[in-house]
């Protein structure tokens, strides 16, 4: 029985090692491929998922087989195991989507996903549950048997849009060409020049509301850099627009109050 414990745990030592092994090879070989980087790196947390718990059950039945004969066993796990399959449908239903995700490379570990209602970044990823960290570190384990519509904000290439509510008295000629200028700054920034995909497109007048008239920046980015270069840009812009005196109105209300002169009624009445 102790051998069965020592080769099992040095199979588990080996999982690990070899896991650890073929995860340094994935990002050395796929450096500049983040996608598939991601996938593989899954791939490798599943397959040494199944590894190990196979290694473990495999371990447990055969020490058990030293004290009580497991035919018998066996025969009632297959039994039970029947039953609990025809209803664990939703398990199994679970199992199937987590298969489906993991080779259709929907997403991987580290993207950010919005699915069944909850955004984040995938911290985990197994054949049953995707396991997804929110902005308030909230963690969410999502079954993939629910997982019908996600969107992967973070793979390929992304899109900033950085909107900006401007004043009817401004002249939207002037103020378009504060925004180029600004574009202008940023694409020969080597910081965030080399985080864009093509030019910035400054689109105006996008919409007409009732206080402003919007006016948008849109940028197409790399994977994941569109949080950050939608927060420099906006910083940018109000240090523009300051410098520039171009107004960025607020919403506000204008009561008038008129009065009544009684006085003067009551005279005229006289």
């Amino acid at each position: 029985m102790a051998v069965i414990v020592f080769l099992a745990a040095l199979g588990l030592i080996f999982v690990h090692l070899a896991s650890r092994r073929l995860t340094r090879l994935a990002q050395s070989s796929n450096e500049g491929k983040e996608g598939r980087q991601k996938q593989l790196e899954t791939l490798i947390q599943v397959v040494r998922w199944i590894a190990q718990v196979t290694i473990v059950g495999a371990a447990l039945l055969t020490v058990l087989g030293h004290f009580i004969d497991i035919t018998p066993v066996l025969a009632s796990v297959g039994v039970v195991g029947l039953a609990v399959s025809l209803g664990a449908q939703t398990l199994i239903k679970d199992f199937i989507g987590g298969f489906l995700i993991l080779i259709e490379n929907q997403y991987a570990v580290g993207d950010v996903i919005q699915v069944g209602g909850v955004s984040g970044s995938v911290e985990r990823l197994t054949l049953r549950t995707t396991h997804v960290r929110d902005v308030n570190g909230n963690l969410h384990v999502v079954p993939n048997g629910d997982v019908r519509t996600v969107a992967n904000v973070t793979r390929g290439w992304s899109r900033a849009m950085v909107d900006i509510g401007v004043a009817y008295e401004e002249d939207l000629e002037r103020v378009v060409a504060v925004l180029e200028g600004v574009v202008d700054a940023f694409v020969d920034d080597p910081a965030f020049g080399s985080q864009l995909l093509e030019r910035p497109k400054v689109l105006a007048p996008l919409s007409l509301g009732d206080w402003a008239m919007t006016v948008r920046v849109m940028v197409k980015t790399a994977a994941s850099k569109q949080w950050g270069v939608a927060m420099e840009l906006r910083k940018r812009i109000l240090a523009a627009c300051k410098r520039e005196h171009v107004e960025l109105p607020y919403p506000r209300q204008e009561i008038l109050v008129r009065g009544l002169n009684v006085a003067g009624r009551d005279r005229g009445e006289e």
